[in-house]
């Protein structure tokens, strides 16, 4: 039915294990009836004894497959309205779907097995990315299934591939919303925006020009946690994107919040977001700078410290300079934080581990002078979960930490 993937010897051995990854170099050859092998085109992998390993997207790369599947099946809208309909009822389950929160991520890759796609929830938008050539080819098989499984809920589906994918194909082609009910207005909108909820706060996600999907839906839980030490503090949220920390520590009382971002257009966001929820009169501020100039000039005296960079390292190459970058912010932190105070401080670097951000972390601890414990452990919510067999997936790294 499709084009068959040959791996070299001994190279299946992962692919038994379930990881759902083939590298280019486990190739042994293609047998495709003469037809070279599009980027994106399915194809079914075979060991060099002719044993079937899965089924899945190709393209070019360091990564050459994407498994979707280790049993034979075709890839079509009934298979995408299965897996769909499976991280619905996981999402259900959790308890995410309320009328206090309706923003969460649907579908999260190779942790709701299907590696290359992310599909959030915006009140009644689901934004889809296709971080794979396949994804993309197969964004309206997948639009289709989200109208089939999740239309009590969801109004639209819109297509934001365009800002992910490596390859010019996409680059060229938008299709804006996939799928809409009622063609004009987005729904749930408010003051002309879309209006989101999550945990009782109202949000304008920028899905079409934003980061990600529009909003870091991925610290949902460790801003309720924020929540939770905020009351009465003088809080700074360093890098604030669009100020969802901020308003975790406004709802829980805190004396003032400091919203920090480089990005002029975040800064505006956090405004309306604060706005949205508080009003104009509010202990809020939001600077337009670079955090680590602030952070070293202004950032002293503050109980409550936020530090949730993007990306340091996107690469492995850069692991070493990332780290370094970790070391001196959070160093500047525990030098300016008051006494008994808290910081908060993340890498969502997949590159970086576990092991490795946390040394940075201590280093920093260390090289500041101060007395320094580990409150809590973080990581990314359950509604992006880690499939147990491609632990690549565990991302988000955060740690809650008590300065004397």
């Amino acid at each position: 039915m499709y084009p068959k993937i040959i791996l070299k010897p001994g190279k299946e051995e992962s692919l038994k294990r379930f990881h759902p990854w083939v590298f280019s170099g486990a190739i042994a050859g293609v047998e495709a009836d003469g037809e070279a092998i599009e980027e994106g085109s399915k194809a079914v992998v075979y060991s060099a004894h002719r044993q079937f390993l899965g089924v899945g997207h190709t393209q070019v790369g360091g990564i050459a497959v994407r498994i979707l599947s280790f049993t034979p099946c075709t890839i079509d809208e009934d298979f995408y309205r299965e897996r769909i309909r499976q991280a619905l009822r996981l999402r259900q389950n959790l308890g995410l779907i309320r009328p206090d929160n309706n923003t969460f991520r649907l579908v999260h890759g190779e942790g709701d097995f299907l590696p290359g796609l992310v599909v959030d929830i915006y009140g009644g938008t689901a934004v889809m990315q296709a971080h794979s050539p396949g994804m993309y080819l197969d964004r309206h098989l997948i639009a289709r299934a989200l109208e089939t499984e999740c239309g009590d809920f969801v109004s639209a589906v819109y297509d934001k591939s365009e800002n992910t994918l490596p390859f010019k194909a996409a680059m060229d082609q938008k299709d804006g919303y996939l799928w809409q009910k009622e063609r004009g207005k987005a729904p749930h909108e408010e003051a002309g925006r879309l209006v989101a909820l999550e945990n009782g706060i109202r949000f304008y996600p920028n899905w079409i020009e934003g980061q990600k999907t529009g909003f870091f839906i991925d610290q949902r839980e460790n801003r309720a946690l924020v929540e939770r030490y905020a009351a009465g503090k003088r809080v700074l949220n360093m890098f604030c994107y669009t100020g969802g920390f901020s308003l975790y520590a406004l709802r829980a009382g805190a004396k003032e919040v400091v919203s920090v971002d480089s990005s002029e257009k975040a800064i505006e966001l956090t405004r309306k977001n604060v706005e949205l929820n508080f009003g104009q009169k509010t202990a809020h501020k939001a600077v337009a700078e670079d955090a680590f100039d602030f952070l070293e000039r202004d950032g002293k005296n503050f109980n409550l410290i936020i530090l949730d960079p993007p990306a340091f390292a996107k690469h492995r190459n850069v692991v070493k300079q990332a780290l370094q970058g970790y070391r001196r912010l959070n160093a500047i932190a525990f030098k300016n934080i008051a006494p008994e105070g808290i910081v908060f401080t993340f890498s969502c670097s997949q590159a970086v581990s576990s092991e490795d951000f946390r040394l940075a972390v201590f280093s920093a601890a260390a090289q500041s002078g101060r007395k320094v414990r580990i409150l809590h452990q973080l990581t990314q919510p359950a509604d992006h979960p880690v499939n147990i067999f491609h632990p690549e997936g565990e991302y988000l790294k955060g740690l809650v930490l008590a300065v004397e």
